[in-house]
């Protein structure tokens, strides 16, 4: 169970719920201090100005709504905003948005009744998942389209996810015996205006990185001794000279997957002075990419238990507009995992070459174990690779180093932080696959070292393939073995 109280939202409960379906509850405190929060809107709404309240929206803020109108101005803006274009977006992605938002409206300071957040747990328990289109979002003012969408379905109109088909909300709401939600005042603007799509996307991706990481750096070590790599460079003392947190932590990482390792000891006194960097560089490498998505976690920790909708009501009933909606801070970290993960990927992509290539190493063309020229064995396999890097080397490029101007130049400077988010789970995903692929190929480079052992650790890793994969002994199609490869790195990784 997930407990909302605005301030201990984790990275992986927000996987939880998104992928393994994890209930969720509001704590008891959280609902007393939203209907004080409310009391305070309520009391100020009719003789101040307050921006969304009974104003217009964006350019329009200046143009007063009279107070028989209030509600029906949180009615038009959701039917409004909802302006997204594309596929739906993966539904379990709309469900980390969903618990993201509802967590940022628990905070209190957006004036929200208790029932709004009570609704949106609501859809969550009951699997009940809005349909939202994947493009529409600049990342500023909040992820207003995406979330109108997420909104739209809350007050009972447009599509819905359940039972794994497609319907029209209220049919649902219906069935369930929900009733679907009247707006009052600032509602539906404190529905739209927050970072819940970018974060709720980037959170994801963010907590698959850093779970994959652990079992690639296994993969790599597995790849290090199937090619006769070198221990040496991973020596402590190398990397106490260069003390970066990271670097550390893979390094010694590496040495506890090799060590024991029988493959090491047959060619310890071998002629190779050095090996490449894609063996000799991966606690530089990597650790690099660990301190990455360490400080990236952080960033989305913050994010995902901040208020992040404009204007905030604070105890006094004083209504600030601010900048709380404004991606900036998750659209610069998305940027720099992106560009991380892809950099990993690279160095991965040349390790797999270095499996399959017979110019750079002493093992069977391609990891045939048949009558070469006959069998190509996994020589598409690097190209699969090599395909996916570039691809990433194309999505890694900044999405926030972009801002194009929205509503009539009032919102003159936006993050880009919603295609920032796309593009990492891209990235994450391809990047993954490479990793399975490298598995794979590590795995089959190892058969040809037996009867020699490797790490305990990798050995571990060996046999879960052993149980997993049938002998190679001529061409057939690989692809189911892949998969099965990425699906054990996964339920390793707990994902």
């Amino acid at each position: 169970m997930v407990v909302l109280n605005g301030n201990s939202l984790t990275i992986e409960g927000v996987y939880n719920v998104a992928f393994k379906g994890e209930k969720v509850e509001i704590s008891p405190e959280t609902l007393i201090l939203l209907r004080e929060s409310r009391k305070e809107l309520e009391k100020h709404q009719l003789t101040k100005t307050i921006y969304g309240v009974n104003t217009g929206f964006g350019i329009l803020a200046n143009k007063k709504v009279s107070p028989e109108k209030i509600e029906e101005l949180q009615f038009n803006i959701v039917r409004s905003h909802a302006a997204g274009v594309g596929d739906p977006l993966a539904p379990e992605l709309v469900k980390a948005i969903m618990v993201i938002r509802a967590n940022s409206l628990c905070k209190g300071y957006s004036g929200v009744r208790p029932v709004v957040v009570e609704r949106i747990v609501d859809f969550l328990n009951h699997d009940i998942i809005p349909v939202v289109p994947e493009q529409g979002s600049v990342g500023a003012s909040g992820d207003l389209s995406p979330l109108a969408h997420i909104a739209l379905a809350l007050i009972g109109e447009g599509m819905v996810f359940y039972n794994s088909k497609k319907l029209p909300t209220m049919e649902v709401l219906r069935e369930l015996d929900i009733s679907p939600l009247t707006l009052a005042s600032k509602e539906g603007l404190s529905l739209l205006n927050g970072t819940a799509f970018m974060a709720g996307v980037g959170s994801c991706a963010v907590h698959i990185s850093e779970k994959l990481f652990d079992e690639a750096l296994t993969v790599a070590a597995m790849s290090v001794d199937a090619l006769k790599g070198s221990t040496s460079p991973f020596d402590p003392r190398v990397h106490k000279a260069r003390p970066h947190k990271g670097q550390i932590h893979v390094a010694e990482r590496l040495l506890e997957n090799l060590n024991g390792s029988e493959i090491r000891r047959a060619h310890l006194d071998c002629d190779r002075v050095q090996d490449p960097y894609t063996l000799r560089t991966i606690p530089q490498v990597y650790g690099a990419v660990y301190d990455t998505i360490q400080y990236v976690k952080k960033v989305f920790e913050t994010e995902i238990n901040s208020a992040t909708d404009n204007p905030l009501i604070f105890e006094n009933g004083d209504a600030i507009s601010g900048g709380n909606f404004h991606g900036e801070p998750i659209a610069l970290a998305m940027d720099f995992l992106s560009i991380a993960l892809t950099d990993m990927a690279n160095m991965i992509e040349r390790r797999i070459d270095r499996l399959v290539n017979p110019k750079l190493n002493d093992l069977p063309p391609f990891l045939t174990n048949g009558e070469g020229g006959l069998n190509s064995g996994y020589m598409l396999w690097q190209y699969t690779a090599a395909a996916l890097a570039s691809e990433n080397k194309t999505l890694a490029h900044p999405a926030s180093a972009d801002s194009i101007p929205t509503s009539g130049f009032q919102e003159d400077h936006v993050s880009m932080g919603a295609w920032g988010a796309r593009k990492l789970w891209k990235i994450v995903d391809n990047w993954s696959q490479i990793i399975s692929i490298e598995a794979l190929l590590a795995y089959r480079a190892m058969c040809f070292r037996k009867p020699l052992k490797s790490g305990k650790r990798i050995e571990e890793l060996f046999s879960k393939f052993q149980e997993i994969l049938t002998d190679h002994d001529k061409d057939r199609y690989f692809g189911e073995e892949f998969k099965a490869a990425l699906s054990l790195l996964k339920k390793r990784a707990g994902l």
